[in-house]
């Protein structure tokens, strides 16, 4: 498949709720050999974590995918012209995607269409010798393992349970603690913090480990290259040692070697001093994530899944985030919170759009377009902190999206459709600067407030405030004045699509009679929710020909509706208000309106679009001389996603 723009096909593979997107390597060719080499050694050393984030998501998984797997390579020819063996196929590629058998966003568990006595027979046909039949394993008993966890509705029915009124251990599937209470388990990490003798920089207690209760003792098992996880983590190890002599340079280099020590001792105060030193390394061309980073995924907002992605500058488009990085003093001084929440001085801000040469662990296949680290508070604090836009993976979005009918199916209006297809790609691109280069990095936490203070509504909180912050700021004549805008209208286009995610399209995510579970969508909707309800109908939905639209007819109002809410949501996270949190969330950012949700449905299905996006990597193919030296790097676009979740599952 070409790599030109004007050839590359985008689109590719569709199936549940879900479209599968191919992502272009721009500028990849002109890359010096050695640069290519890092690229390619890094993306091995992504790859190789696949496993544990499967792992990390519920403790039968790779039990389960490894079984469906060897049902689609090896069942009996009866069982795959079966009409229900195309049904387990979709499931597969569900579980594939989500890494487990739970949805990657709403995190309830999939139900299988196919029957539980099809599933038995499926597996029962396939010889023994292609199960993982380990530890003493029958197929019988293999059955009799996975079967109540993927068929019975009561048995792990959600991945992250973060609601009130039930143990969030107990009622999470997610597996980063066995045997331990929530109450157990905040009161263990509750007494290490108190204990560090360094309260202004205490390491992210518990953020590679299991917690275990055994014989009547807690415990935690490091995720570290001879405790948990280690057979995959030496294979990043070893993938990161062949990085090493393709550094670009000394701070390059000190950045590996630091991720290699972390691994191999699993030292949470080394990952401190690799987090110093990736977020200080701002030269160079190629720059990667890989470890156990956001916490999204544990229901106490403790536990890092494993993630990695490997990237190079857009060299043009980094302009963009550069007048911003410049600019963060004036930004966060210009913030509408209180005083005694702002950082007196900004350090160490950097951001760069670039380009994504591979996605692995929780960044895949779904990933994020931005992203802001290091997630320490007071390591952003001391030393700033380093964000990247991800410009060929919202390409791939924008494309993808072109001629769809979303916007005049939801929107309705054709000046407003006008104004979104003059500005909106400007302010989506804007607004994710916003959000990780500053947003995130924005704002501190007054003395003694715990980072954890605010729990299971943590994530929520954290992503609305930087959300406010990017919302607020797109509105600013200095981005007008810095050239980021074409003139001081633009943003509406911004807002304008903010809020109608927020308050009515984002919802087609969720299936009949859900509610909001994922971080993200909660944000948007308690930020949406909460300025429509003290706009004084300035926002409002409107109904035209049975249909529901959305107005806004003060669009200044708007802004200062963002700032009020801004200013409360950093009081909320520097002073730890648990209960305010707590109120915020439960009243704007969790229940849907069962019958608008219904209409929301009705028309999405009517102009057939996917409400999810995933990507397929491209495959990074070394060309070799006769003695075996790498010669070249190629991009092949070409693989299947079937073909590369089976490569995947073989080599990794």
């Amino acid at each position: 498949m070409s790599d030109d723009k004007s050839e590359f096909q985008y689109t590719d593979e569709r199936f549940a709720d879900i479209q599968m997107l191919r992502y272009r390597l721009k500028g990849f060719k002109l890359l010096t050999l050695r640069q290519k080499r890092l690229v390619y050694y890094l993306s091995q050393a992504t790859l190789c974590g696949r496993d544990i984030t499967f792992d990390q998501f519920g403790a039968y998984n790779l039990l389960i995918r490894k079984t469906l797997e060897a049902v689609y390579l090896y069942c009996g020819a009866d069982i795959r012209q079966s009409e229900e063996f195309a049904l387990l196929t979709v499931y597969l590629k569900r579980v594939w995607f989500s890494s487990g058998i739970h949805h990657h966003y709403n995190q309830t568990k999939f139900e299988p269409g196919f029957s539980e006595t099809f599933f038995r027979r499926a597996v029962l046909s396939v010889p023994e010798n292609k199960l993982p039949l380990t530890e003493g394993r029958t197929a019988e008993s293999l059955l009799d393992e996975i079967a109540p966890v993927m068929f019975r509705p009561d048995v792990m029915p959600k991945r992250v349970y973060t609601d009130g009124g039930a143990d969030l251990l107990a009622s999470s599937a997610c597996n980063y603690y066995r045997g331990v209470t929530q109450a157990e388990a905040e009161n263990y990490y509750t007494a290490l913090r108190s204990s560090a003798t360094d309260k202004d920089a205490m390491p992210s207690y518990g953020l590679n480990t299991t917690l275990v209760k055994e014989g009547g003792a807690i415990r935690e098992l490091t995720w570290s290259a001879s405790g948990v996880y280690s057979e995959q983590i030496r294979h990043i190890i070893f993938w990161l040692e062949k990085a090493l002599a393709e550094s670009e340079n000394a701070e390059q280099e000190k950045v590996i070697r630091l991720l290699i020590e972390y691994y191999t001792s699993g030292d949470l105060r080394v990952f401190d001093k690799y987090s110093i030193a990736w977020t200080a390394a701002k030269a160079g061309r190629i720059d990667f994530i890989n470890g156990f980073i956001e916490v999204y995924g544990d229901p106490l907002g403790i536990k890092g899944s494993w993630e990695g992605i490997v990237h190079y500058k857009d060299l043009d488009a980094t302009e963009r985030t550069r007048k911003i990085c410049e600019n963060a003093q004036w930004f966060e001084d210009n913030s509408p919170v209180d005083p005694r929440f702002r950082k007196p001085v900004v350090r160490g801000v950097s951001a760069n759009v670039v380009c994504a040469a591979m996605l692995g662990g929780d960044e895949y296949p779904a990933s994020a377009i931005g992203i802001n680290l290091p997630n320490a508070d007071w390591i952003r604090a001391r030393y700033g902190s380093k964000s990247v836009t991800i410009g060929n993976l919202t390409e791939a979005y924008n494309r993808a999206a072109r001629g769809s009918g979303f916007r005049e199916e939801f929107v309705g209006d054709a000046n407003i459709i006008k104004m979104i297809d003059f500005y909106g790609d400007s302010c989506d691109d804007l607004h994710t600067d916003l959000h990780e280069c500053l947003g995130h990095g924005s704002g501190r936490l007054l003395p003694g407030t715990p980072p954890n203070a605010l729990r299971s509504y943590a994530s929520v909180i954290e992503e609305a405030r930087a959300d406010l912050f990017a919302l607020y700021f797109l509105a600013d004549p200095k981005l007008v004045e810095l050239g980021l805008l074409p003139n001081e209208e633009a943003y509406k286009a911004g807002y304008y699509t903010y809020l109608l995610n927020g308050l009515l399209t984002q919802s087609v995510r969720i299936p009949a009679g859900g509610r909001i579970e994922e971080a993200h969508m909660r944000n948007r909707a308690l930020i949406a929710r909460r300025v429509k309800e003290r706009s004084g109908g300035a926002v409002a939905l409107v109904r035209r020909d049975g249909k529901a639209y959305l107005e806004i007819n003060d669009y200044t109002l708007l802004r200062r509706l963002f700032a009020e809410l801004l200013a409360e949501i950093q009081r909320i996270k520097s002073e730890g208000d648990y209960d305010a949190a707590r109120r915020l969330i439960e009243e704007y950012a969790v229940k849907l309106d069962t019958k608008l949700h219904e209409e929301m449905l009705r028309r999405y299905a009517a102009i057939d679009i996917a409400p999810y996006k995933g990507f397929i990597n491209p495959v990074l193919r070394p060309v070799l001389d006769n003695q075996n030296n790498i010669t070249d790097i190629i991009a092949d676009y070409s693989e299947s996603y079937t073909d590369q979740m089976l490569r995947y599952g073989r080599e990794y």
